[in-house]
Protein backbone atom coordinates (compact mmCIF):
# COMPACT_ATOMS: atom_id res chain seq x y z
CA UNK A 1 0.00 0.00 0.00
CA UNK A 2 2.90 2.50 0.75
CA UNK A 3 4.95 1.72 -2.39
CA UNK A 4 1.38 2.18 -4.48
CA UNK A 5 1.15 5.62 -2.58
CA UNK A 6 4.62 6.52 -3.77
CA UNK A 7 4.76 5.19 -6.92
CA UNK A 8 1.37 7.06 -7.54
CA UNK A 9 3.02 10.72 -5.64
CA UNK A 10 5.62 10.00 -8.24
CA UNK A 11 3.06 10.65 -10.92
CA UNK A 12 1.80 13.43 -9.75
CA UNK A 13 5.02 14.92 -9.27
CA UNK A 14 5.96 14.29 -12.85
CA UNK A 15 2.96 15.37 -14.37
CA UNK A 16 3.02 18.77 -12.58
CA UNK A 17 6.45 19.24 -13.84
CA UNK A 18 5.49 18.61 -17.21
CA UNK A 19 2.96 20.87 -17.42
CA UNK A 20 5.41 23.48 -16.09
CA UNK A 21 7.89 22.45 -18.89
CA UNK A 22 4.97 23.22 -21.32
CA UNK A 23 4.18 26.70 -19.67
CA UNK A 24 7.27 27.58 -20.58
CA UNK A 25 7.60 26.06 -23.79
CA UNK A 26 5.00 27.33 -25.55
CA UNK A 27 6.23 31.11 -24.61
CA UNK A 28 8.92 30.73 -25.01
CA UNK A 29 7.69 29.20 -28.57
CA UNK A 30 5.84 32.26 -29.38
CA UNK A 31 8.82 34.75 -28.59
CA UNK A 32 11.68 32.37 -30.71
CA UNK A 33 8.76 32.89 -33.60
CA UNK A 34 8.49 36.68 -32.76
CA UNK A 35 11.83 37.50 -32.61
CA UNK A 36 12.60 35.48 -36.00
CA UNK A 37 10.03 37.58 -37.44
CA UNK A 38 11.32 40.62 -36.38
CA UNK A 39 15.14 39.65 -37.31
CA UNK A 40 13.91 38.86 -40.72
CA UNK A 41 11.72 42.06 -41.11
CA UNK A 42 14.71 43.90 -40.18
CA UNK A 43 16.97 42.19 -42.63
CA UNK A 44 14.45 42.98 -45.58
CA UNK A 45 13.97 46.43 -44.59
CA UNK A 46 18.31 46.39 -44.51
CA UNK A 47 18.64 45.04 -47.89
CA UNK A 48 15.63 47.38 -49.50
CA UNK A 49 17.70 50.43 -47.92
CA UNK A 50 20.95 48.94 -49.47
CA UNK A 51 19.11 48.27 -52.73
CA UNK A 52 17.78 51.51 -52.74
CA UNK A 53 21.63 52.96 -52.35
CA UNK A 54 23.32 51.36 -54.84
CA UNK A 55 20.91 52.11 -57.60
CA UNK A 56 21.49 55.76 -56.22
CA UNK A 57 25.50 55.30 -56.55
CA UNK A 58 25.00 53.63 -59.50
CA UNK A 59 27.81 50.82 -57.94
CA UNK A 60 28.19 48.60 -55.00
CA UNK A 61 30.08 50.26 -52.06
CA UNK A 62 32.65 49.12 -49.55
CA UNK A 63 32.44 50.19 -45.60
CA UNK A 64 35.34 50.67 -42.79
CA UNK A 65 33.82 50.03 -39.85
CA UNK A 66 37.06 53.15 -37.85
CA UNK A 67 35.81 54.77 -35.04
CA UNK A 68 39.04 56.61 -34.31
CA UNK A 69 39.83 56.95 -37.58
CA UNK A 70 41.33 61.10 -37.02
CA UNK A 71 43.65 59.11 -34.48
CA UNK A 72 47.64 58.78 -35.88
CA UNK A 73 48.47 55.37 -34.92
CA UNK A 74 49.55 51.93 -36.66
CA UNK A 75 45.20 50.87 -37.17
CA UNK A 76 44.67 54.39 -39.58
CA UNK A 77 47.76 53.96 -41.30
CA UNK A 78 46.73 50.08 -42.72
CA UNK A 79 43.27 52.08 -42.82
CA UNK A 80 44.03 54.47 -45.21
CA UNK A 81 46.49 52.28 -47.47
CA UNK A 82 43.63 50.05 -47.44
CA UNK A 83 41.10 52.27 -49.13
CA UNK A 84 44.07 53.84 -51.16
CA UNK A 85 44.45 50.58 -52.85
CA UNK A 86 40.45 49.62 -53.17
CA UNK A 87 40.49 52.84 -55.15
CA UNK A 88 43.19 52.06 -57.52
CA UNK A 89 42.32 48.82 -57.84
CA UNK A 90 38.22 49.22 -58.71
CA UNK A 91 36.97 52.43 -59.59
CA UNK A 92 33.87 51.60 -60.13
CA UNK A 93 33.20 51.25 -56.14
CA UNK A 94 32.15 53.75 -53.64
CA UNK A 95 33.94 54.04 -50.08
CA UNK A 96 32.56 54.77 -46.70
CA UNK A 97 34.11 55.17 -43.38
CA UNK A 98 31.96 54.63 -40.28
CA UNK A 99 34.10 57.13 -37.38
CA UNK A 100 33.00 58.43 -34.04
CA UNK A 101 35.25 61.60 -34.52
CA UNK A 102 33.36 64.97 -33.68
CA UNK A 103 34.07 68.58 -34.60
CA UNK A 104 36.13 67.76 -37.36
CA UNK A 105 34.99 67.19 -41.37
CA UNK A 106 35.64 65.00 -43.52
CA UNK A 107 38.32 67.15 -45.41
CA UNK A 108 39.98 68.07 -41.81
CA UNK A 109 40.45 63.90 -41.17
CA UNK A 110 41.63 63.30 -45.01
CA UNK A 111 44.29 66.50 -43.89
CA UNK A 112 45.62 64.90 -41.43
CA UNK A 113 45.98 61.22 -42.84
CA UNK A 114 48.08 63.59 -44.97
CA UNK A 115 50.27 65.31 -42.96
CA UNK A 116 50.67 61.80 -40.45
CA UNK A 117 51.20 59.00 -42.95
CA UNK A 118 52.04 61.20 -46.10
CA UNK A 119 49.26 59.41 -47.73
CA UNK A 120 46.65 61.33 -50.41
CA UNK A 121 43.40 59.31 -51.54
CA UNK A 122 42.82 59.26 -55.34
CA UNK A 123 38.84 59.80 -54.84
CA UNK A 124 36.68 60.95 -52.34
CA UNK A 125 35.55 58.99 -49.37
CA UNK A 126 31.81 59.02 -47.61
CA UNK A 127 32.57 59.58 -43.92
CA UNK A 128 29.40 58.45 -41.82
CA UNK A 129 29.78 60.44 -38.21
CA UNK A 130 28.88 58.04 -35.54
CA UNK A 131 27.42 60.24 -32.56
CA UNK A 132 27.79 57.24 -29.75
CA UNK A 133 30.68 56.72 -29.75
CA UNK A 134 31.12 56.57 -26.19
CA UNK A 135 29.42 53.15 -26.34
CA UNK A 136 33.06 52.07 -26.78
CA UNK A 137 35.27 54.21 -24.86
CA UNK A 138 36.93 52.12 -22.32
CA UNK A 139 36.10 54.72 -19.16
CA UNK A 140 32.75 53.81 -19.80
CA UNK A 141 32.94 50.61 -18.82
CA UNK A 142 35.22 50.84 -15.22
CA UNK A 143 34.03 47.04 -14.52
CA UNK A 144 33.78 44.15 -16.92
CA UNK A 145 35.41 46.43 -20.02
CA UNK A 146 35.77 44.01 -22.57
CA UNK A 147 31.94 42.77 -22.05
CA UNK A 148 30.64 46.53 -22.14
CA UNK A 149 33.21 47.76 -24.94
CA UNK A 150 32.02 44.39 -26.93
CA UNK A 151 27.93 45.30 -26.22
CA UNK A 152 28.75 48.88 -27.09
CA UNK A 153 30.29 47.98 -29.93
CA UNK A 154 27.26 46.37 -31.07
CA UNK A 155 25.02 49.03 -30.60
CA UNK A 156 27.79 51.47 -32.33
CA UNK A 157 27.79 48.93 -35.49
CA UNK A 158 23.74 49.02 -35.99
CA UNK A 159 23.98 52.78 -36.03
CA UNK A 160 26.43 52.73 -38.58
CA UNK A 161 24.16 49.83 -40.05
CA UNK A 162 21.28 51.78 -40.77
CA UNK A 163 22.52 55.05 -41.37
CA UNK A 164 23.98 53.22 -44.81
CA UNK A 165 24.31 49.66 -45.42
CA UNK A 166 27.49 48.14 -47.13
CA UNK A 167 27.63 45.26 -49.96
CA UNK A 168 31.41 45.02 -48.12
CA UNK A 169 31.56 45.66 -44.74
CA UNK A 170 35.47 45.47 -43.41
CA UNK A 171 36.06 45.93 -39.67
CA UNK A 172 39.70 47.44 -39.31
CA UNK A 173 39.99 48.37 -35.94
CA UNK A 174 38.77 45.18 -33.81
CA UNK A 175 35.79 45.15 -32.95
CA UNK A 176 34.39 41.74 -33.93
CA UNK A 177 31.20 41.63 -32.66
CA UNK A 178 29.84 43.89 -35.15
CA UNK A 179 30.34 41.10 -37.64
CA UNK A 180 27.48 39.25 -36.85
CA UNK A 181 25.25 41.95 -37.00
CA UNK A 182 26.25 43.28 -40.60
CA UNK A 183 26.53 39.43 -42.10
CA UNK A 184 22.90 38.36 -40.51
CA UNK A 185 21.54 41.41 -40.18
CA UNK A 186 22.73 43.53 -42.78
CA UNK A 187 23.44 40.86 -45.39
CA UNK A 188 26.54 42.09 -46.37
CA UNK A 189 29.82 39.99 -47.18
CA UNK A 190 32.24 40.53 -44.41
CA UNK A 191 36.00 40.80 -43.95
CA UNK A 192 38.46 41.62 -40.56
CA UNK A 193 41.86 42.93 -40.13
CA UNK A 194 42.93 42.09 -36.80
CA UNK A 195 45.78 43.92 -35.29
CA UNK A 196 45.58 42.30 -31.53
CA UNK A 197 42.93 39.86 -30.13
CA UNK A 198 40.21 41.28 -27.98
CA UNK A 199 41.31 38.07 -25.05
CA UNK A 200 44.06 35.62 -25.73
CA UNK A 201 45.31 33.05 -23.97
CA UNK A 202 48.17 35.19 -22.97
CA UNK A 203 45.89 37.19 -20.92
CA UNK A 204 44.27 34.17 -19.27
CA UNK A 205 48.12 33.17 -18.17
CA UNK A 206 48.72 36.65 -16.42
CA UNK A 207 45.36 36.34 -14.18
CA UNK A 208 45.80 32.90 -13.72
CA UNK A 209 49.35 33.53 -12.44
CA UNK A 210 48.36 36.40 -10.42
CA UNK A 211 50.00 38.92 -12.10
CA UNK A 212 49.11 42.64 -11.89
CA UNK A 213 49.40 44.89 -15.43
CA UNK A 214 47.44 47.29 -16.93
CA UNK A 215 44.13 44.87 -17.88
CA UNK A 216 44.62 43.15 -14.39
CA UNK A 217 44.56 45.67 -11.30
CA UNK A 218 46.48 44.88 -7.66
CA UNK A 219 43.35 44.29 -5.91
CA UNK A 220 42.77 41.24 -8.29
CA UNK A 221 45.76 39.38 -8.77
CA UNK A 222 46.18 39.39 -4.60
CA UNK A 223 42.79 37.69 -4.16
CA UNK A 224 41.97 33.83 -5.28
CA UNK A 225 38.68 34.34 -5.50
CA UNK A 226 38.41 36.84 -7.98
CA UNK A 227 41.24 35.85 -9.62
CA UNK A 228 39.30 32.74 -10.37
CA UNK A 229 36.22 34.33 -10.93
CA UNK A 230 38.07 36.64 -13.79
CA UNK A 231 39.29 33.49 -15.58
CA UNK A 232 35.91 32.20 -15.63
CA UNK A 233 34.72 35.70 -17.44
CA UNK A 234 37.80 35.85 -19.62
CA UNK A 235 36.68 32.14 -20.85
CA UNK A 236 33.46 32.76 -21.57
CA UNK A 237 33.96 35.73 -23.36
CA UNK A 238 36.59 34.15 -25.64
CA UNK A 239 34.08 31.93 -26.25
CA UNK A 240 31.34 34.56 -27.50
CA UNK A 241 34.80 36.21 -29.45
CA UNK A 242 35.12 33.44 -31.06
CA UNK A 243 31.96 32.78 -32.53
CA UNK A 244 31.58 36.61 -33.35
CA UNK A 245 35.03 36.90 -35.13
CA UNK A 246 33.96 33.13 -36.96
CA UNK A 247 31.46 34.89 -39.24
CA UNK A 248 34.04 36.40 -40.92
CA UNK A 249 34.27 35.31 -44.96
CA UNK A 250 37.92 36.94 -45.03
CA UNK A 251 39.93 37.09 -41.85
CA UNK A 252 43.79 39.40 -42.20
CA UNK A 253 46.04 39.18 -39.62
CA UNK A 254 49.17 41.20 -38.97
CA UNK A 255 51.61 39.05 -37.32
CA UNK A 256 52.31 35.56 -36.48
CA UNK A 257 51.78 36.34 -32.88
CA UNK A 258 48.08 37.34 -33.86
CA UNK A 259 47.45 34.47 -36.37
CA UNK A 260 48.62 32.05 -33.58
CA UNK A 261 45.71 33.17 -31.29
CA UNK A 262 42.96 34.20 -33.78
CA UNK A 263 43.77 30.57 -35.20
CA UNK A 264 43.32 29.14 -31.54
CA UNK A 265 39.97 31.47 -30.99
CA UNK A 266 37.80 32.03 -34.35
CA UNK A 267 39.21 28.42 -35.94
CA UNK A 268 38.47 29.64 -39.35
CA UNK A 269 41.98 28.91 -40.53
CA UNK A 270 41.38 28.26 -44.39
CA UNK A 271 40.12 31.72 -43.96
CA UNK A 272 42.86 33.60 -42.34
CA UNK A 273 46.10 34.93 -44.02
CA UNK A 274 49.11 37.60 -42.90
CA UNK A 275 49.28 40.75 -43.84
CA UNK A 276 51.91 42.39 -42.85
CA UNK A 277 50.44 46.34 -41.79
CA UNK A 278 51.97 49.00 -43.94
CA UNK A 279 54.76 50.83 -42.76
CA UNK A 280 56.60 54.58 -44.93
CA UNK A 281 59.88 52.75 -45.30
CA UNK A 282 59.92 54.40 -48.18
CA UNK A 283 60.22 58.15 -46.89
CA UNK A 284 63.13 57.01 -44.97
CA UNK A 285 65.38 55.73 -47.56
CA UNK A 286 67.18 58.89 -48.01
CA UNK A 287 68.45 59.04 -44.30
CA UNK A 288 72.21 58.44 -44.72
CA UNK A 289 73.53 55.63 -42.87
CA UNK A 290 77.68 56.14 -43.49
CA UNK A 291 79.25 56.83 -40.21
CA UNK A 292 82.73 56.75 -40.50
CA UNK A 293 83.68 60.05 -41.48
CA UNK A 294 82.53 62.41 -39.21
CA UNK A 295 83.40 65.44 -41.32
CA UNK A 296 81.32 63.61 -44.16
CA UNK A 297 78.52 62.43 -42.15
CA UNK A 298 77.86 66.08 -40.32
CA UNK A 299 77.38 67.74 -44.15
CA UNK A 300 74.91 64.54 -44.97
CA UNK A 301 73.06 65.29 -41.77
CA UNK A 302 73.17 68.70 -41.75
CA UNK A 303 72.02 68.46 -46.05
CA UNK A 304 69.05 66.53 -44.64
CA UNK A 305 68.10 68.85 -42.04
CA UNK A 306 67.58 71.47 -44.58
CA UNK A 307 65.68 69.67 -46.93
CA UNK A 308 63.52 68.40 -44.00
CA UNK A 309 63.18 72.10 -42.96
CA UNK A 310 64.09 71.24 -39.29
CA UNK A 311 66.13 74.58 -39.70
CA UNK A 312 68.75 73.78 -36.99
CA UNK A 313 72.13 72.08 -36.90
CA UNK A 314 72.77 68.65 -34.85
CA UNK A 315 76.31 68.32 -34.29
CA UNK A 316 77.56 65.02 -34.53
CA UNK A 317 80.60 64.76 -33.29
CA UNK A 318 82.79 63.07 -30.74
CA UNK A 319 81.29 62.19 -27.65
CA UNK A 320 80.42 59.96 -24.68
CA UNK A 321 79.62 56.43 -24.70
CA UNK A 322 80.76 55.21 -28.62
CA UNK A 323 82.42 58.44 -29.18
CA UNK A 324 80.80 59.51 -32.51
CA UNK A 325 78.46 62.57 -31.50
CA UNK A 326 78.10 64.88 -28.62
CA UNK A 327 74.10 64.63 -28.16
CA UNK A 328 72.40 60.86 -28.12
CA UNK A 329 68.17 61.41 -28.39
CA UNK A 330 65.91 58.28 -27.86
CA UNK A 331 62.76 57.93 -29.59
CA UNK A 332 60.05 56.22 -28.74
CA UNK A 333 56.68 56.06 -31.17
CA UNK A 334 53.38 54.49 -30.36
CA UNK A 335 49.96 56.18 -28.93
CA UNK A 336 49.60 56.96 -25.17
CA UNK A 337 47.83 53.96 -24.59
CA UNK A 338 48.09 52.26 -21.16
CA UNK A 339 49.81 48.95 -22.65
CA UNK A 340 52.44 50.59 -24.44
CA UNK A 341 53.92 51.11 -21.17
CA UNK A 342 55.97 55.05 -21.46
CA UNK A 343 55.69 54.52 -17.77
CA UNK A 344 58.71 51.47 -18.61
CA UNK A 345 60.22 53.46 -21.13
CA UNK A 346 60.92 56.49 -18.22
CA UNK A 347 61.94 54.42 -15.40
CA UNK A 348 64.65 52.74 -17.57
CA UNK A 349 65.64 56.12 -18.91
CA UNK A 350 66.42 57.34 -15.53
CA UNK A 351 68.19 54.41 -14.63
CA UNK A 352 70.42 54.47 -17.70
CA UNK A 353 70.89 58.46 -16.77
CA UNK A 354 72.17 57.32 -13.17
CA UNK A 355 74.74 54.78 -14.73
CA UNK A 356 76.00 57.50 -17.02
CA UNK A 357 76.40 60.09 -14.35
CA UNK A 358 77.54 63.60 -14.87
CA UNK A 359 80.27 65.11 -17.05
CA UNK A 360 80.77 65.01 -20.54
CA UNK A 361 78.90 61.89 -22.05
CA UNK A 362 76.32 61.69 -19.21
CA UNK A 363 73.28 62.71 -18.33
CA UNK A 364 73.34 65.70 -20.22
CA UNK A 365 74.43 64.18 -23.27
CA UNK A 366 70.90 62.14 -23.36
CA UNK A 367 67.59 62.36 -24.77
CA UNK A 368 64.41 60.64 -24.41
CA UNK A 369 61.28 61.92 -26.74
CA UNK A 370 58.11 60.27 -26.59
CA UNK A 371 56.05 60.82 -30.18
CA UNK A 372 52.21 59.14 -29.91
CA UNK A 373 49.23 59.94 -30.89
CA UNK A 374 46.20 61.17 -28.63
CA UNK A 375 43.01 59.85 -28.76
CA UNK A 376 40.85 61.62 -26.36
CA UNK A 377 40.50 62.68 -23.48
CA UNK A 378 41.43 59.53 -21.34
CA UNK A 379 45.11 59.94 -23.31
CA UNK A 380 45.78 63.33 -22.72
CA UNK A 381 44.94 62.48 -18.63
CA UNK A 382 47.81 59.96 -19.29
CA UNK A 383 49.98 62.09 -20.54
CA UNK A 384 49.90 64.36 -17.55
CA UNK A 385 50.25 61.19 -15.51
CA UNK A 386 53.61 60.83 -17.45
CA UNK A 387 55.10 64.50 -17.48
CA UNK A 388 54.09 63.68 -13.46
CA UNK A 389 56.31 60.67 -13.60
CA UNK A 390 59.01 62.33 -15.08
CA UNK A 391 59.10 65.26 -12.08
CA UNK A 392 59.13 62.87 -9.69
CA UNK A 393 62.40 60.99 -11.20
CA UNK A 394 63.95 64.25 -11.87
CA UNK A 395 64.12 63.64 -15.62
CA UNK A 396 62.05 66.59 -16.64
CA UNK A 397 64.32 68.06 -18.34
CA UNK A 398 65.62 65.17 -20.06
CA UNK A 399 62.24 63.69 -21.43
CA UNK A 400 60.52 65.77 -24.35
CA UNK A 401 56.36 65.05 -25.35
CA UNK A 402 55.49 65.04 -28.95
CA UNK A 403 51.57 64.50 -29.23
CA UNK A 404 50.25 64.09 -32.81
CA UNK A 405 52.72 65.47 -34.87
CA UNK A 406 52.78 65.59 -38.84
CA UNK A 407 54.89 63.49 -40.63
CA UNK A 408 57.82 66.00 -41.14
CA UNK A 409 58.66 66.41 -37.54
CA UNK A 410 58.32 62.35 -36.75
CA UNK A 411 61.12 62.03 -39.58
CA UNK A 412 62.89 64.36 -38.03
CA UNK A 413 62.75 62.92 -34.54
CA UNK A 414 63.88 59.41 -36.05
CA UNK A 415 66.59 60.65 -38.35
CA UNK A 416 68.47 62.72 -35.46
CA UNK A 417 67.65 59.42 -32.98
CA UNK A 418 70.94 57.18 -31.94
CA UNK A 419 68.35 54.29 -29.91
CA UNK A 420 64.26 53.64 -31.44
CA UNK A 421 62.77 52.82 -27.74
CA UNK A 422 59.76 49.84 -27.83
CA UNK A 423 58.41 48.59 -24.63
CA UNK A 424 54.72 47.09 -25.50
CA UNK A 425 54.26 43.99 -23.97
CA UNK A 426 53.16 41.12 -26.62
CA UNK A 427 53.10 44.25 -29.17
CA UNK A 428 50.76 42.94 -32.45
CA UNK A 429 53.06 43.61 -34.79
CA UNK A 430 55.27 47.52 -34.19
CA UNK A 431 54.82 50.08 -37.19
CA UNK A 432 57.08 52.25 -35.13
CA UNK A 433 59.27 49.95 -34.65
CA UNK A 434 59.89 49.02 -38.27
CA UNK A 435 59.63 52.89 -38.74
CA UNK A 436 62.50 53.40 -36.63
CA UNK A 437 64.69 50.47 -38.14
CA UNK A 438 63.95 51.98 -41.80
CA UNK A 439 65.11 55.51 -40.69
CA UNK A 440 68.36 53.83 -39.26
CA UNK A 441 68.29 53.96 -35.43
CA UNK A 442 69.15 50.87 -33.68
CA UNK A 443 65.52 49.40 -32.17
CA UNK A 444 65.43 48.37 -28.66
CA UNK A 445 62.15 46.32 -28.55
CA UNK A 446 60.10 44.36 -25.63
CA UNK A 447 61.15 40.45 -25.74
CA UNK A 448 57.80 39.30 -27.05
CA UNK A 449 55.31 39.49 -29.30
CA UNK A 450 55.22 40.94 -33.18
CA UNK A 451 58.98 42.30 -32.42
CA UNK A 452 60.19 38.98 -31.23
CA UNK A 453 58.35 36.60 -34.50
CA UNK A 454 58.63 38.83 -36.97
CA UNK A 455 60.66 42.36 -37.12
CA UNK A 456 63.97 41.91 -34.51
CA UNK A 457 65.25 39.18 -36.22
CA UNK A 458 68.27 37.88 -38.06
CA UNK A 459 68.42 39.13 -41.36
CA UNK A 460 71.15 37.05 -43.89
CA UNK A 461 72.67 36.06 -40.59
CA UNK A 462 72.91 39.40 -39.44
CA UNK A 463 72.00 41.46 -36.16
CA UNK A 464 69.19 43.88 -36.89
CA UNK A 465 68.04 45.01 -33.29
CA UNK A 466 68.03 44.28 -29.51
CA UNK A 467 65.21 43.22 -27.10
CA UNK A 468 64.36 43.30 -23.75
CA UNK A 469 61.99 43.02 -20.95
CA UNK A 470 62.75 44.78 -17.87
CA UNK A 471 63.88 48.32 -16.15
CA UNK A 472 66.87 46.78 -15.84
CA UNK A 473 67.32 45.28 -19.08
CA UNK A 474 66.24 48.16 -21.41
CA UNK A 475 69.30 50.18 -19.14
CA UNK A 476 71.84 47.69 -20.05
CA UNK A 477 71.04 47.31 -23.38
CA UNK A 478 70.93 50.89 -23.70
CA UNK A 479 74.08 51.31 -22.39
CA UNK A 480 75.52 48.91 -24.95
CA UNK A 481 74.16 50.63 -27.78
CA UNK A 482 75.58 53.87 -26.56
CA UNK A 483 78.82 52.00 -26.26
CA UNK A 484 79.49 50.53 -29.85
CA UNK A 485 81.83 51.76 -32.20
CA UNK A 486 80.19 53.78 -35.27
CA UNK A 487 80.96 50.85 -37.47
CA UNK A 488 79.38 48.74 -34.94
CA UNK A 489 76.06 50.50 -34.83
CA UNK A 490 76.45 50.86 -38.65
CA UNK A 491 76.53 47.41 -39.50
CA UNK A 492 72.99 46.68 -37.34
CA UNK A 493 71.22 49.82 -39.29
CA UNK A 494 72.04 48.76 -42.29
CA UNK A 495 70.87 44.69 -41.66
CA UNK A 496 67.69 46.44 -40.36
CA UNK A 497 66.94 48.61 -43.19
CA UNK A 498 67.46 45.56 -45.45
CA UNK A 499 65.28 43.50 -43.50
CA UNK A 500 62.24 45.75 -43.61
CA UNK A 501 61.45 46.29 -46.92
CA UNK A 502 58.80 43.51 -46.56
CA UNK A 503 57.04 45.57 -44.40
CA UNK A 504 56.25 48.35 -47.32
CA UNK A 505 53.04 49.85 -48.03
CA UNK A 506 53.39 48.13 -51.39
CA UNK A 507 53.92 44.85 -49.90
CA UNK A 508 50.61 45.28 -47.94
CA UNK A 509 49.15 46.61 -51.07
CA UNK A 510 49.71 43.68 -53.04
CA UNK A 511 48.53 41.61 -50.26
CA UNK A 512 45.71 43.12 -48.88
CA UNK A 513 44.42 42.95 -52.39
CA UNK A 514 44.99 39.40 -52.82
CA UNK A 515 43.16 38.77 -49.77
CA UNK A 516 39.73 40.89 -50.53
CA UNK A 517 40.05 39.38 -54.75
CA UNK A 518 37.65 36.59 -53.86
CA UNK A 519 35.05 39.02 -52.25
CA UNK A 520 35.59 42.23 -54.55
CA UNK A 521 34.65 40.19 -57.61
CA UNK A 522 31.60 39.12 -56.23
CA UNK A 523 30.33 42.32 -55.64
CA UNK A 524 31.08 43.54 -59.30
CA UNK A 525 28.86 40.84 -60.41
Amino acid sequence: MAGHEHQHHFSLCFCDLMRLLWSLVVPCAYLSLLLTLVLLGLRMWLQGRRKARRARDGGPAVAFFHPYCNAGGGGERVLWCSLRALMHRYPGVSFVVYTGDQGVTGEQILEGARQRFNITLPRPVTFVFLRHRLLVEAASYPHFTLLGQSAGSMFLGWEALTACVPDLYVDSMGYAFTLPIFRYLGGCKVASYVHYPTVSTDMLSVVRERNPRFNNADFISRNPVLSAVKVVYYCCFALLYGLAGSCSDVIMVNSTWTLGHILALWRSPSRTSIVYPPCDVRAFLDVPLEEEDEDEMEEGWEELGQELGSGEEEERGGGGGGGDRKCHSIVSVGQFRPEKDHRLQIRAFRKLLDRKGEGPGGRESLRLVLIGGCRNQEDEERVLMLRGLCQELDVTDRVDFKLNVPFDELKRELVDATVGLHTMWNEHFGIGVVECMAAGTIVLAHKSGGPKLDIVVPYEGGQTGFLADSEDSYATVMETILALSPAARLEIRRNARRSVERFSDQEFEACFLAAVESLMSELER
